[in-house]
Parts: structure tokens; C-alpha cells; sequence
């Protein structure tokens, strides 16, 4: 999976993958109403203990020629704890109900203050028995409320209500001890984002950082769709797979066609899948990320988090031109797991945006994230056995194409030690591999996230039941019927034929749910 193998074709319109990025748009969704603005910071009146982040300097290690390493700077390090981090596009957020997430190991809560009309990140777990505030409820003064003993908070953070305690007693809720610790956030782009420090003193950090800030998103002339979805592998991983365009018409066969380039000099074997030479060229390495200029287009990697891209060359200064945008958030959620975001604003294929549901877009895009998800979960443990402090003497990476990922490579090693700086303790060891089809699995670590998709398994579940209920009143009709209404055999035969073509419809609509809302197996070897 590379930044432009998210955007799905049919094979037949599919001649490169640039013009596939170009031509993509006219496959997208139709984007539901998404809030936009900026939501102030969440002031916070509890304090949390100071986090130190992991990262740290690497000692130096071979690179290659085309790829440099960011540039030493003595002791400097990469402070993951000073960092805005994306907790979901605001389109797939309820703003009547709370919701949980796991990011750079905090567990968090994003939920809508009423009252002030802006969205909040907490901690999620009320100061009382640490039980879960994202399995609480909102309730009818606008306040965040456990569920497990009734404990209300307001936007603050701050606790408002404590059930058990008596009226004429001591407010023991206006202790410090009954807050909740409160996040910085703002929406940006139509995304929440948060920063995770908690402290008195950063709650006015948005003066002083704000989150990368796209401006085709917000410009009328552009249309964006957004998805997002949980994934069987780290942080690393993910970066490293999106700046790799060469593994596309491989891991991708059957989906993406790669790169057909122009002739080889000296070159006599070619293969079917399209693949051959890319070159790239890497720019402006240092802590904060890098560039790479590309034969077609550029990427930029904004540490940590942000990866943008185009298939184009940038435009010039006043000439509008047809353009897209491939963006990507990869965040980091505990060890072996991560979370990608994503959004394409562009200014072509406007109108077919507004008639297509986005939920058929996301199909395309799971399929394509399923079809490597076993390969770099295997992979990511390979990588553990051998030590990431080995990466560059375990993988041999002779070409050009792997560039982005050499350079990805000496970023994270150098101002981040091969680590991600987690903000709450972590075992470095990774999580069990669960069976395939728990890898691969599509409702968790994406329906249930995607409020487009979550309607649309909805809206075909209650169909599928449809046609089951009106299979069989068509039999118990023409039961009832028999030698009255339903006479001749032409007649028999029609109401039969529809008794049949509902069945057949309910077993192929389960079929499709089944494969595009759960699970759907890819099988290399058959591609």
C-alpha cells in the first residue's frame, strides 16, 4: 500500500498509476456533512504527571547514495509528546455519543460539549474506578456522564455531579481529584486533532503549534473524502509501506496496475504486473521530515504524523490546473498497531462526488489495505527478530524506488532511537498474530469507525431480511391462492420465479455484505 494504491480502478481504465490517481476522483464518495472551524482548546484543571519522550540520537549506519539520512544535529531528538496528533475525521464523529480511541498508547475520549458547541479529548477513565467515559453517555445538560456510577463532567473536565454524595454534605466533586484530565484539541481540515499534554501549561499550545494545515481541503473549488481504519501492524510499518510505490502492481495485483515506463536501455525482461526503475530524489531531510521529488509528482513527510502527496507536478503560482491531493495520517496506537486517515481533496470529478454514496468508495480502499495486511504483519516481526538497529544490514535495497523508505528509515532511527516515544509505559514486545481472517477483518477496525459505512451495512441487512420475509409470503401466497387467484400455470410459474429471484437476491446481498463489511480473504497466488 503506497500513497496513490488507494486510489481503485477498474483494470480496463487503468493504464498507469498516475493517470489512475488523476481519473480516481470519479470513483469517490459522496462525503457526509462534516463540521468545520476550529474548536478552542479544551481548558483543563486537573494536572498530569510530565511525560520524557523515548526518542533519542541513533548512531550512524549505512545509507543509501540517492537517499540521504536527515542531517546529524548533536543531541537534538524528536519530541513525540510535542505533537498534535488526528483522532478522526469529524464526518464519521456522533456528536450524541462519545467515543473511544487509542492513540500513541493514551486511551482518550473525544465527545461534544453542548454547551459551548465544541468538541472535547479526554482521558478515558473516570477518576472514581477508572471505568471507561467512552462507554458512558452525554446527558441532558450536555455533560459527559459514567455510566458506571453516574459521575458528570462539564467541558473542563471538571466534575459537576456526584450521585452518591448527599446535597448537604461537603462538595467533595470540587475536589481536584474528581477531575477528569482534559486535552488540548481543535478541529482543523474537518479532522479532530489533540495534543496529548495534559499540564496547566499547554493548554494554549494551539498559540504556538498548530497541526499541518492543508488548504485545498477547505477551498470551495475542491471536494475531499475522507476514510479511516485500524491496522495489525506499528506506526513504522504503515509510514514505511506508503512511501514504497514499487510493491503496487505486486502486493496490489489484480487491484492497481503499476507504472508502465517507457523503454529501458539494456533492459530485455520485462514482467506482466508492470513494475520497473523509479526514480525519486530526497530533499530537505531533517528532524521535522523530508521531501522527495519524483519523476511524476512530489511527496512531503511532516514528522510524525503527515504524509502529502501528488501524482502532479506543483502548479504554478495563478494557473489553475486540474489537480489531487493524497494525504495521509498515520498514527501511532500502541506496539504492532496503527491507524491510518485519509483524504483526497482534489478539483476534478466534482459532480460524480455528490452522487456517489462513499461507502462504495471505501470498499475499493479496504480491499486494497486487506491486500497486504498479512504481508506486513509477518513482515514487522521479521524485523523484531532481526532488531530494527539491523534494518539496513537485513534488507538489501539496491534501487532507487526504495529511497522514500531509506529515508524514513534514517529519520526513525536517528531522532527517534527505531522508536516510537509513547506516552504511557509500553511492552516492547509485540502482540500475539491472531488467525488471517482477524487480521483482515473489516467491521472493527473500520465500519464500526465510519459512520457512512456503518449506514449502509444497516440499510442491506434490513433489505436482506426484506427479500427473505417476501420469499416466503410469495409460496404462502401462492399456497392460499391455489385454484383461485393464481389459476394458470404461466401465473404459477411468474409468482414462482419471484419467490426464487428474492431468495437469490437475499443469498448474493449477504454474500456482499459478508465480503465487503467483514472479511473478504486475498490470495496472492491466484491474482
Amino acid at each position: 500500500m503506497d500513497p496513490l494504491s488507494l486510489l481503485p480502478l477498474a483494470r480496463a481504465t487503468r493504464p498507469s498509476l498516475p493517470l489512475a490517481a488523476a481519473i480516481a476522483p470519479l470513483r469517490s464518495g459522496k462525503l457526509s456533512a462534516c463540521g468545520g472551524g476550529g474548536a478552542r482548546i479544551a481548558p483543563t484543571r486537573c494536572r498530569r504527571a510530565a511525560r520524557m519522550s523515548a526518542s533519542a540520537v541513533a548512531s550512524e549506519t549505512p545509507r543509501t547514495e540517492d537517499a540521504p539520512s536527515p542531517s546529524p544535529s548533536g543531541q537534538e531528538q524528536f519530541d513525540w509528546l510535542d505533537q498534535w496528533y488526528p483522532f478522526a475525521p469529524v464526518c464519521d464523529l456522533d456528536p450524541r455519543a462519545p467515543h473511544g480511541k487509542t492513540v500513541l498508547g493514551l486511551d482518550v475520549v473525544a465527545w461534544f460539549d453542548r454547551g459551548a458547541g465544541e468538541w472535547r479529548v479526554f482521558d478515558d477513565a473516570c477518576p472514581h474506578r477508572l471505568a471507561p467515559l467512552s462507554e458512558g453517555r452525554i446527558d441532558d445538560k450536555g455533560r459527559l456522564q459514567c455510566v458506571y456510577h453516574g459521575w458528570c463532567f462539564d467541558g473542563a473536565g471538571a466534575c459537576k455531579f456526584i450521585p452518591q454524595a448527599p446535597a448537604l454534605g461537603p462538595p467533595v466533586h470540587k475536589n481536584s481529584k474528581a477531575c477528569v484530565a482534559s486535552y488540548p484539541c481543535v478541529v482543523q481540515n474537518n479532522i479532530l486533532w489533540f495534543y496529548p499534554r495534559a499540564e496547566q501549561e499547554y493548554k494554549d499550545v494551539l498559540q504556538r503549534k498548530r497541526p499541518p494545515l492543508i488548504p485545498e481541503i477547505d477551498d470551495p473549488g475542491f471536494v475531499t473524502v475522507y476514510g479511516i481504519r485500524d491496522l495489525p501492524y506499528g506506526y513504522d510499518i504503515l509510514v514505511e509501506n506508503l512511501f514504497d510505490p514499487a510493491h503496487v502492481p505486486y502486493a496490489h495485483k489484480g487491484i492497481m496496475r503499476g507504472i508502465r515506463k517507457k523503454e529501458d536501455p539494456g533492459r530485455v525482461d520485462y514482467d506482466k504486473e508492470g513494475g520497473g526503475p523509479i526514480k525519486m530524489k530526497i530533499e530537505e531531510a531533517n528532524t521535522e521530515g523530508f521531501v522527495s521529488s519524483q519523476e511524476r509528482g512530489y511527496f512531503q513527510f511532516i514528522a510524525p504524523s503527515t504524509l502529502v502527496g501528488s501524482p502532479f507536478a506543483q502548479p504554478q503560482e495563478g494557473k489553475k490546473t486540474p489537480r489531487i491531493l493524497l494525504l495521509f495520517f498515520c498514527v501511532p496506537v500502541a506496539p504492532g498497531r496503527s491507524r491510518v486517515i485519509w483524504a483526497f481533496p482534489r478539483n476534478v470529478g466534482v459532480w460524480l462526488h455528490n452522487i456517489t454514496p462513499r461507502w462504495l468508495y471505501h470498499v475499493g480502499q479496504n480491499l486494497i489495505l486487506d491486500s497486504d495486511i498479512f504481508l506486513l504483519h509477518v513482515e514487522e516481526r521479521k524485523f523484531a527478530a532481526a532488531g530494527l538497529d539491523n534494518w539496513q544490514k537485513a534488507c538489501y535495497v539496491p534501487t532507487s524506488s526504495d529511497n522514500m523508505v531509506i529515508a524514513f528509515r534514517n529519520w526513525f532511527r536517528k531522532f527517534c532511537k527505531n522508536q516510537v516515544g509513547w506516552a504511557t509505559p509500553q511492552v516492547d514486545q509485540l502482540p500475539p498474530t491472531p488467525t488471517k481472517d482477524q487480521l483482515m477483518e473489516r467491521y472493527w477496525s473500520h465500519v464500526v469507525q465510519c459512520t457512512s459505512c456503518s449506514a449502509a451495512l444497516k440499510a442491506m441487512k434490513a433489505l436482506e431480511v426484506a427479500l427473505q420475509i417476501a420469499s416466503v409470503a410469495v409460496i404462502g401466497f401462492l399456497a392460499i391462492a391455489k385454484g383461485t387467484l393464481v389459476t394458470s400455470t404461466v401465473q404459477r410459474a411468474a409468482v414462482v420465479s419471484t419467490a426464487v429471484l428474492c431468495f437469490a437476491a437475499s443469498r448474493w446481498l449477504a454474500n456482499f455484505i459478508q465480503k465487503n463489511f467483514y472479511f473478504q480473504d486475498y490470495i496472492h497466488a491466484y491474482k
